[in-house]
């Protein structure tokens, strides 16, 4: 079941969103660390009704952050669709390790898109670090196509791959 996080429940996300980090880690890629993303984001994500869950037998197995915020480096981008378009952004899509392989992201983008269509967004926007290739290949399966790439000030070695899907 994918619902809305509750306050209550920002520690125990909190401590996925770190297994999940650490085991990109454990890959060598250097996406999320012990900063990001933190109790403060996940919070705001919470109290804003912005961060969904993906739940079985009380346990999450994962989340995604969908609201309207771009970062400033969106804008040099070339986008499919105008930029004062509503777009729906996804944020800090995440599986704890242990339940990875489970088809849990597929059902946290299946919901994500179903959100944005029934929200009538003209598209989705979302953004992946260029060292996390599975991501890469995720979201092209999903005919995501590629805008560009990006440096966010968070992460100045490499470059994040930009995605949108017109719905």
């Amino acid at each position: 079941m994918i619902r809305l996080a509750k306050l209550s429940e920002m520690n125990t996300i909190a401590k996925m969103l770190a297994r999940c980090g650490k085991h990109l880690r454990e890959q060598g890629i250097d996406q999320w660390d012990e900063n990001y993303p933190n109790l403060s984001q996940i919070e705001i994500d919470i109290k804003t009704e912005t961060c969904f869950i993906c739940v079985e037998n009380e346990t999450i197995l994962g989340c995604v952050v969908l609201n309207e915020i771009q970062d400033e480096e969106y804008f040099q981008l070339n986008w499919l669709t105008k930029n004062d378009a509503r777009h729906l952004m996804v944020h800090r899509l995440g599986v704890d390790p242990k339940s990875q392989g489970k088809g849990i992201a597929r059902a946290l983008m299946d919901f994500s898109e179903s959100y944005a269509k029934t929200s009538n967004y003209h598209s989705i926007r979302l953004d992946t670090f260029s060292q996390n290739q599975r991501n890469q290949r995720f979201y092209l399966n999903r005919n995501y196509i590629e805008i560009g790439k990006i440096f966010l000030p968070y992460k100045k070695d490499h470059p994040y791959h930009c995605y949108e899907m017109i719905l």
